[in-house]
């Protein structure tokens, strides 16, 4: 389905990868982006109707995050960091909401 226009202005979708992609523009194998994925370290954006996951652009954000948090820390302590990044950003993003429902 075409993007729809608002206002003389096209919406642009959000290309997607699928995770042959993602390895082909990254250092990591198929296997380590499945278990990053299994382990939380990065999301996919949607899964296709054949059960594929497709990941968005912000995932090449956050495997060169991992890559370079991985030269001084475990996975276990960059799951913990990304974690804590994701619940600050969540928390700001709540904030934001609500201060400007209340102006």
């Amino acid at each position: 389905m075409p993007p729809k226009a608002s206002n003389d202005t096209l919406r642009i979708p959000t290309k997607l990868y699928r995770i042959g992609e993602v390895v082909n523009y990254t250092p990591f194998s198929r296997q380590t982006i499945h278990n990053y994925t299994i382990m939380g370290l990065i999301r996919e954006a949607q899964w296709t109707e054949g059960g594929h996951r497709l990941y968005d652009e912000s995932v090449f954000e956050r495997l060169s995050k991992i890559i370079q948090l991985k030269k001084s820390k475990t996975l276990t302590e960059i799951r913990q960091i990304l974690f804590k990044e994701q619940a600050s950003t969540a928390g700001k993003a709540g904030q934001d909401l609500q201060s400007s429902e209340n102006n």
